[in-house]
Protein backbone atom coordinates (compact mmCIF):
# COMPACT_ATOMS: atom_id res chain seq x y z
CA UNK A 1 0.00 0.00 0.00
CA UNK A 2 1.26 3.44 -0.82
CA UNK A 3 1.18 5.21 2.52
CA UNK A 4 1.47 8.68 1.00
CA UNK A 5 -1.59 7.99 -1.14
CA UNK A 6 -3.51 6.77 1.92
CA UNK A 7 -2.47 9.90 3.82
CA UNK A 8 -3.17 12.36 0.99
CA UNK A 9 -6.27 10.82 -0.58
CA UNK A 10 -8.07 9.21 2.34
CA UNK A 11 -6.96 10.25 5.82
CA UNK A 12 -6.38 14.00 5.38
CA UNK A 13 -9.49 14.59 3.24
CA UNK A 14 -11.68 12.59 5.62
CA UNK A 15 -10.47 14.52 8.65
CA UNK A 16 -10.94 17.83 6.85
CA UNK A 17 -14.42 16.84 5.64
CA UNK A 18 -15.56 16.08 9.18
CA UNK A 19 -13.76 19.04 10.74
CA UNK A 20 -16.71 21.39 10.27
CA UNK A 21 -18.87 19.30 12.60
CA UNK A 22 -16.05 18.09 14.86
CA UNK A 23 -13.74 21.00 15.73
CA UNK A 24 -10.12 19.91 15.98
CA UNK A 25 -10.78 16.65 14.14
CA UNK A 26 -8.09 17.46 11.58
CA UNK A 27 -5.66 18.63 14.27
CA UNK A 28 -1.97 18.49 13.44
CA UNK A 29 -0.64 15.11 14.49
CA UNK A 30 -3.92 13.25 13.94
CA UNK A 31 -2.79 11.95 10.55
CA UNK A 32 0.43 10.51 11.98
CA UNK A 33 -1.49 9.07 14.92
CA UNK A 34 -3.85 7.28 12.54
CA UNK A 35 -1.01 6.04 10.33
CA UNK A 36 0.78 4.77 13.42
CA UNK A 37 -2.42 3.07 14.52
CA UNK A 38 -2.63 1.20 11.21
CA UNK A 39 1.06 0.27 11.42
CA UNK A 40 0.58 -1.15 14.90
CA UNK A 41 -2.85 -2.71 14.53
CA UNK A 42 -2.67 -4.30 11.07
CA UNK A 43 0.81 -3.67 9.63
CA UNK A 44 -1.03 -2.15 6.64
CA UNK A 45 -2.11 -5.64 5.53
CA UNK A 46 -4.67 -7.36 7.77
CA UNK A 47 -8.30 -6.56 7.10
CA UNK A 48 -9.67 -8.76 9.88
CA UNK A 49 -8.11 -9.56 13.22
CA UNK A 50 -6.41 -12.95 13.11
CA UNK A 51 -7.89 -14.11 16.44
CA UNK A 52 -10.56 -11.63 17.37
CA UNK A 53 -13.44 -9.44 16.30
CA UNK A 54 -11.57 -6.33 15.11
CA UNK A 55 -12.06 -5.18 11.53
CA UNK A 56 -10.26 -3.10 8.91
CA UNK A 57 -6.81 -1.58 8.69
CA UNK A 58 -7.45 0.21 11.99
CA UNK A 59 -8.71 -3.01 13.64
CA UNK A 60 -11.81 -1.37 15.13
CA UNK A 61 -13.95 -3.79 17.09
CA UNK A 62 -17.66 -3.81 16.23
CA UNK A 63 -18.41 -3.17 19.92
CA UNK A 64 -16.28 -0.01 19.76
CA UNK A 65 -18.14 1.15 16.66
CA UNK A 66 -21.49 0.57 18.39
CA UNK A 67 -20.29 2.40 21.50
CA UNK A 68 -19.28 5.42 19.41
CA UNK A 69 -22.72 5.43 17.79
CA UNK A 70 -24.71 4.93 21.01
CA UNK A 71 -22.69 6.97 23.49
CA UNK A 72 -21.19 9.74 21.40
CA UNK A 73 -22.67 10.37 17.96
CA UNK A 74 -26.22 9.87 19.20
CA UNK A 75 -25.80 13.11 21.14
CA UNK A 76 -24.23 15.00 18.22
CA UNK A 77 -26.74 14.69 15.36
CA UNK A 78 -24.87 16.92 12.90
CA UNK A 79 -21.62 15.04 13.47
CA UNK A 80 -23.44 11.71 13.20
CA UNK A 81 -24.98 12.80 9.90
CA UNK A 82 -21.57 13.86 8.55
CA UNK A 83 -19.90 10.60 9.61
CA UNK A 84 -22.72 8.45 8.27
CA UNK A 85 -22.63 10.36 4.96
CA UNK A 86 -19.36 8.50 4.38
CA UNK A 87 -21.16 5.17 4.73
CA UNK A 88 -22.31 3.40 1.56
CA UNK A 89 -25.60 1.53 1.19
CA UNK A 90 -23.84 -1.83 1.40
CA UNK A 91 -22.45 -3.61 3.39
CA UNK A 92 -23.67 -2.71 6.85
CA UNK A 93 -21.59 -0.09 8.72
CA UNK A 94 -19.65 -2.71 10.67
CA UNK A 95 -18.74 -4.37 7.37
CA UNK A 96 -17.57 -1.00 6.09
CA UNK A 97 -14.91 -0.90 8.77
CA UNK A 98 -13.20 -3.33 6.37
CA UNK A 99 -14.35 -2.11 2.96
CA UNK A 100 -14.63 1.68 3.27
CA UNK A 101 -11.38 3.48 4.09
CA UNK A 102 -12.94 6.92 4.64
CA UNK A 103 -15.60 5.55 6.99
CA UNK A 104 -13.07 3.43 8.89
CA UNK A 105 -10.80 6.47 9.20
CA UNK A 106 -13.64 8.53 10.66
CA UNK A 107 -14.47 5.85 13.23
CA UNK A 108 -10.83 5.30 14.20
CA UNK A 109 -10.34 9.06 14.63
CA UNK A 110 -13.48 9.21 16.77
CA UNK A 111 -11.96 6.68 19.17
CA UNK A 112 -9.25 9.25 19.89
CA UNK A 113 -11.40 12.35 19.48
CA UNK A 114 -13.88 11.52 22.22
CA UNK A 115 -11.03 10.88 24.65
CA UNK A 116 -9.67 13.76 26.75
CA UNK A 117 -6.13 12.80 25.68
CA UNK A 118 -4.59 15.45 23.44
CA UNK A 119 -3.31 14.45 20.02
CA UNK A 120 0.49 14.79 20.14
CA UNK A 121 2.27 17.13 17.78
CA UNK A 122 3.50 15.86 14.42
CA UNK A 123 6.81 14.07 14.85
CA UNK A 124 6.15 13.18 18.50
CA UNK A 125 6.01 9.46 17.86
CA UNK A 126 6.62 8.56 21.52
CA UNK A 127 3.68 10.80 22.49
CA UNK A 128 1.51 9.22 19.81
CA UNK A 129 2.50 5.76 21.07
CA UNK A 130 1.46 6.79 24.55
CA UNK A 131 -1.93 8.09 23.40
CA UNK A 132 -2.48 4.98 21.26
CA UNK A 133 -1.76 2.74 24.27
CA UNK A 134 -3.96 4.68 26.70
CA UNK A 135 -6.88 5.34 24.38
CA UNK A 136 -6.94 2.84 21.52
CA UNK A 137 -5.25 -0.28 22.85
CA UNK A 138 -6.05 0.52 26.50
CA UNK A 139 -3.93 -0.46 29.48
CA UNK A 140 -5.42 -3.98 29.30
CA UNK A 141 -4.42 -4.48 25.65
CA UNK A 142 -1.45 -6.61 24.65
CA UNK A 143 0.28 -3.96 22.55
CA UNK A 144 3.10 -1.80 23.84
CA UNK A 145 4.33 1.69 23.15
CA UNK A 146 7.67 0.25 22.05
CA UNK A 147 5.87 -1.87 19.43
CA UNK A 148 3.97 1.17 18.18
CA UNK A 149 7.20 3.15 17.79
CA UNK A 150 8.95 0.25 16.06
CA UNK A 151 6.04 -0.29 13.67
CA UNK A 152 5.77 3.43 12.94
CA UNK A 153 9.48 3.54 12.13
CA UNK A 154 9.22 0.36 10.04
CA UNK A 155 6.09 1.12 8.02
CA UNK A 156 5.30 4.83 8.16
CA UNK A 157 8.46 6.90 8.59
CA UNK A 158 10.28 5.59 5.49
CA UNK A 159 7.22 6.24 3.33
CA UNK A 160 6.33 9.83 4.19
Amino acid sequence: MNIRHLRDHVIQPTLLYLGDELPGFARDGAVELLLGTIAQESNFRHLVQLKGPARGLYQVEPATYRDIQENYLRFKPAAREAVMSLCAAWPDPEGQLVTNLAFATAIARLVYYRSPAAVPAPGDIAGQANVWKRVYNTPLGKGTEAEFIANFNRFVAPNL
